[in-house]
C-alpha cells in the first residue's frame, strides 16, 4: 500500500528545508525529495546570511536537514519525473524510484544558470566568475572587476558592480550610445569586442580574451539565463508570469501558493533573485500557509459530519 504523507516537499535546499522545518514543528508528516544539486553548490561560502556569515553552503543544508529530521521529517534522494493532482491531493513520481502521495506539495526545486557558450566561463563559475555582488562583492572590493553583459539586465549589473570598485571594465559587443555614456559617466571602461574565452594565467589573474586582445581582471561578473526546474509539473497548466528573467510559476507573494490549491512553490524556482535568507523566509511562510490550509480542510471535513453520526 502506498504511503500517504501530509506534505511532500520537492527540493532539499534552504527553501525546501525551511518549509519542512515549519511543517515538522506543526506535527505534519513530511517527506522531502532531494536531487542533491542546489544552485549555490559552486560557491565556497555564503554571505549576507545573518548568523551564518561565511558558512559553506553545504554546512547550512546539513544543519537544516538535521534540524528538520529532529521533528520527524523524512528524506528521499531522487529526481522528480512528474507531479500529478488526484482527488485527495498530489502524487509525485520519482525517476526509477516509485511514487510519493501527499495531501499537498511544496515545490522548491530551484533553477540552473545557463551560461553563454564561452570556453572557461562555466569552469570558473562561483569562484572567479560571479553573478551576485551582494553575495561576492565585498570579497573582491576595490579590485579590477569585469562585467560580461549578455542580456538586457547586464547594464544594471554593471552599475551595481561600480559600488564595490572604482575600477570596472564592461565587456559588451553592442550597447546603445546612451547606455555607454551612462556607464562612462562613472569611469567604467568599455570593451566592445566579443569575448571568446576566459582563463586563469600563471599569475592567478582571470584573463578575458576578446577577438582583438586580452584583459586581466580579478573577477568577472555576468548573468546566466535562469532555467527553473519545473518541467515535472508543466502538464498541469498552472498559471505562469512573464518576468525580466523569463517565464516562471505565478505564486501568491505572501504564501507561495500557485493557481492550484494543493501546490505551493518557493525559492529560486519562482524567484531567480532570491538569495539564501529570502529563500529561507519564503519557505517558512509557505510551510505555515500549507499547515493552515490543511487545518482548515480538517475542520471543514469534521464540521460537515452531523454531530450524532
Amino acid at each position: 500500500m502506498e504511503e500517504q504523507w501530509d506534505v511532500v516537499v520537492v527540493g532539499g535546499g534552504v527553501a525546501g528545508l525551511s518549509a519542512a522545518l515549519m511543517l515538522g514543528r506543526a506535527r505534519r508528516r513530511v517527506v522531502v525529495v532531494d536531487a542533491g544539486s542546489p544552485r549555490n553548490r559552486f560557491a565556497d561560502h555564503m554571505h549576507g546570511v545573518l548568523g551564518h556569515e561565511g558558512v559553506e553552503p553545504g554546512e547550512l543544508t546539513r544543519r537544516g536537514r538535521a534540524e528538520a529530521a529532529g521533528y520527524g521529517v523524512e528524506f528521499r534522494t531522487g529526481q522528480v519525473e512528474r507531479l500529478d493532482q488526484t482527488g485527495g491531493g498530489v502524487v509525485v513520481t520519482l525517476t526509477g524510484a516509485g511514487r510519493v502521495s501527499a495531501r499537498a506539495a511544496i515545490v522548491a526545486s530551484g533553477l540552473s544558470d545557463d551560461l553563454p557558450d564561452i570556453p572557461g566561463l562555466a569552469e570558473h563559475w562561483g569562484t572567479r566568475v560571479l553573478h551576485c555582488p551582494y553575495c561576492h562583492g565585498w570579497e573582491v572590493r576595490d579590485r579590477h572587476l569585469g562585467v560580461l553583459i549578455t542580456s538586457p539586465l547586464g547594464p544594471h549589473q554593471a552599475e551595481l558592480i561600480r559600488q564595490w570598485s572604482a575600477r570596472v571594465t564592461v565587456f559588451a559587443s553592442a550597447l546603445d550610445e546612451s547606455v555607454q555614456a551612462r556607464l562612462r559617466s562613472r569611469e567604467i571602461e568599455l570593451v566592445a569586442e566579443p569575448v571568446v574565452s576566459v582563463a586563469c594565467d600563471t599569475r592567478g589573474d582571470l584573463v578575458v580574451r576578446t577577438a582583438r586582445g586580452e584583459v586581466a581582471v580579478d573577477a568577472l561578473f555576468t548573468t546566466g539565463t535562469p532555467r527553473p526546474h519545473d518541467n515535472f509539473l508543466k502538464h498541469l497548466g498552472l498559471r505562469r508570469a512573464d518576468t525580466p528573467f523569463g517565464s516562471f510559476l505565478a505564486v501568491d507573494s505572501l504564501t507561495g501558493r500557485t493557481s492550484s490549491d494543493r501546490i505551493w512553490a518557493v525559492g529560486n524556482v519562482v524567484n531567480p533573485g532570491a538569495n539564501v535568507p529570502m529563500s529561507i523566509g519564503a519557505g517558512a511562510a509557505a510551510g505555515g500557509a500549507v499547515n493552515g490550509a490543511l487545518v482548515t480542510q480538517e475542520f471543514d471535513a469534521a464540521h460537515a459530519v452531523p454531530a450524532d453520526s
